[in-house]
């Protein structure tokens, strides 16, 4: 069993049955008591921040998990058919383990997909960086790039961002895709 020594940032713990992933931990001695860790965790199934005290030493439920490249193929309700690079398997795996980054999810494109002990997918990440063609946004004025005022564009997937003036419709951007925001044009 593991102790609580051995926690890190983007290990995977179990608590009371449910799967997350440490955010942060932090190692507290008070005065005169025990040594406490105190971490902060993301539930895989529900997304909500869970915040949880250990004494030092005690045993945790660290959870192996393992990551494969996947592509994603196509959309099936609420699932998403992803193909494994390496054997060719194609799966299922739930939408909601991508959350609000599955905007700027295309066809072809690799995820990784992360499965735990049972080989049940548990989550699922984008890449940080994706290229993407503004398929439609308001003609900008030439030589209006002193100042950084923004305005909206449609991506190739629908999603909606923000983008510098001198971007026009048909061009390749790259977008992060932690927080939606645009971040150079592709050449």
């Amino acid at each position: 069993m593991a102790t609580t020594s051995d926690i890190s940032r983007g290990a995977f713990l179990r608590i009371n049955g449910e799967l997350g992933i440490v955010l942060d931990y932090e190692h507290v001695t008070p005065n005169k008591t025990r040594a406490m860790y105190h971490v902060k965790l993301r539930s895989l199934r529900t997304g909500k921040i869970i915040e949880h005290r250990y004494r030092s030493g005690e045993t945790v439920d660290l959870e192996r998990v393992q990551n494969k490249e996947m592509q994603f193929i196509y959309r099936e309700g609420d699932n998403l058919t992803v193909m494994d690079n390496e054997s060719y398997e194609q799966i299922l795996i739930d939408a909601r383990l991508l959350g609000e980054s599955i905007v700027f999810l295309k066809e072809g494109m690799n995820i990784t997909v992360g499965f735990d002990s049972e080989d049940a997918p548990v989550f699922a990440e984008m890449p940080n960086f994706v290229e993407l063609e503004v398929t439609y946004t308001e003609p900008g004025l030439k030589g209006d790039t002193a100042t950084n005022t923004l305005k909206p564009a449609t991506l190739e997937t629908g999603a909606e961002i923000k983008v510098p003036l001198f971007v026009d419709n048909g061009e390749r951007i790259k977008v992060d895709t932690r927080n939606g925001s645009y971040v150079e044009r592709v050449k």
